[in-house]
């Protein structure tokens, strides 16, 4: 047990444990978008579905739990970047012809600023929705939490749905990058395989991106044309 806490006490093994964290935390990104995404079917499938979660018994430890994967990502990805600037305080210079194609971008280069962000809007958001403002509402007989209300009277409001869309493009960013790298540090194998990786990552991206963007915007269509 000693011999594994001190490989991810590692370098080595606390780029593996970003790694696994990260794509944890996509997974629970995809199943969330898939949720939120009933909001287009209506109040009561909405609101009925949010019951169904906040019900359930193991919601607590499932939080817990997701905290926990959360916390562990964001220590983790600090203590790396900081061991790679302490071991290459200056940028290799790139000889022109050497190598191949060269894996750098906007995305790979704010990474660490890109995750800080999103640590904060995470953060706004589980207060605005999980804490905010109680309203009930009757689905099927049972009184419920009337999440819809709340997301549309949230969206309602220009500049809230501006921070949003301007947050969920930089979670696109953050992970168009973080797919790809997050496999690299788990070993993904050969260029081939490497592209395809990084073709599926920014797939993933696009897809929760847009899912996440278009909620709030149609939000504030609905509630400007009624």
């Amino acid at each position: 047990m000693s011999s594994r806490f001190s490989f991810f006490a590692s370098s080595v093994g606390a780029k593996v444990l970003v790694a696994l964290t990260g794509l944890a935390l996509v997974a629970y990104l995809v199943l969330h978008l898939a949720g939120n995404l009933l909001v287009f079917l209506g109040p009561d499938t909405f609101n009925g579905y949010a019951d169904i979660l906040i019900s359930n018994p193991l919601v607590v430890p499932v939080e817990i739990g997701l905290l926990a994967v959360f916390l562990v990502h964001v220590v983790k990805a600090i203590q790396v970047t900081r061991g790679n600037r302490r071991a290459r305080p200056q940028p290799y210079a790139r000889k022109a012809g050497a190598g191949g194609a060269s894996r750098k971008s906007a995305a790979s280069t704010s990474m660490i600023w890109t995750g800080l962000i999103v640590l904060v809007f995470v953060g706004l958001h589980v207060r605005g929705f999980k804490y905010g403002p109680h309203y009930d509402t009757v689905v099927d007989g049972r009184t419920v939490r009337n999440l819809y209300q709340l997301e549309m009277e949230a969206f309602a409001s220009l500049p809230v749905v501006a921070f949003y869309a301007a947050a969920i493009l930089l979670v696109g960013t953050h992970l168009s990058h973080g797919f790809w790298s997050a496999f690299q540090s788990l070993g993904a194998g050969d260029d081939r395989r490497s592209r395809q990786i990084l073709r599926l990552g920014r797939a993933v991206a696009a897809i929760v991106a847009l899912g996440f963007f278009i909620i709030p915007i149609w939000a504030y269509l609905l509630g400007s044309r009624s």
